[in-house]
């Protein structure tokens, strides 16, 4: 019987991709309006290009786009862009359409819900303050919490841990095939494939993951709780 359902946080439950595109675009344009000699497309291009080098989560990435185009950091320019990123950011960081309702019904049914990220244990915590859903979750287990990202061994134990139960009795909900999906499958939990938030670049490892279902909207969880719990 399920009891505990485990979301991942970044394209499960919020449109975190989305978002970011939308932050970086308004960042480059800054930084062009503030003198930057470059056009946006070729500014995104290097600045995901950093992004793939770094880490979606990296920090400082606009330092090193920076460095890399104009072989300085301008801090005008710099301020101006995180500027435009956090005012995006804020604006438009929400949860998917559904995925409040569904959090109010799972607990109102006594669910225990938990958090499963690679991000860093604060950007876990904002992006739940911030799109108004951290009071829905018992726990979360993110990156710092053991130095390692899924599929690690330590990051599903220590996740099942905390939970105190069995792998077996838990619902595990995420948009990445391998990661996500194929992780948690292999310590025994039952998978949930989110595919509204499956991107592009991981669409092909679709049928590598073996979900135990697969859904397009939110809501579908609560049918696919009523069937293992019948």
């Amino acid at each position: 019987m399920i009891k505990n359902i485990f979301f991942d946080l970044d394209n499960t439950l919020v449109d975190f991709m989305g978002v970011k595109k939308r932050c970086c675009v308004a960042a480059v344009d800054a930084m062009i309006e503030e003198g930057l000699k470059l056009n946006r497309k070729d500014a995104l291009r290097i600045l995901f290009e950093l992004y793939d080098n770094y880490g979606i989560e990296y920090d400082k990435i606009f330092q090193k786009f920076l460095m890399r185009v104009i072989h300085k950091i301008d801090y005008k320019i710099l301020a101006k862009a995180i500027y435009a990123y956090r005012k995006v950011q804020l604006k438009h960081l929400k949860p998917y359409p559904g995925v409040v309702p569904l959090l109010k019904k799972l607990r109102h049914a006594d669910y225990r819900l938990a958090i499963v990220s690679d991000a860093p244990n604060m950007k876990v915590w904002l992006r739940l303050f911030e799109t108004g859903i951290a009071d829905y979750f018992d726990f979360i287990v993110a990156f710092d919490d053991t130095q390692q990202k899924k599929p690690s061994e330590s990051v599903f134990g220590l996740a099942i841990k905390k939970a105190g139960c069995k792998p077996d009795e838990i619902l595990f909900v995420g948009d990445d095939p391998l990661r996500d999906i194929k992780g948690a499958g292999k310590f025994g939990m039952k998978t949930v494939l989110v595919l509204y938030g499956v991107t592009p670049k991981h669409r092909k490892y679709l049928k590598r993951a073996k979900p135990d279902y697969i859904i397009r909207q939110p809501k579908e969880l609560l049918d696919i709780l009523k069937n293992e719990n019948g």
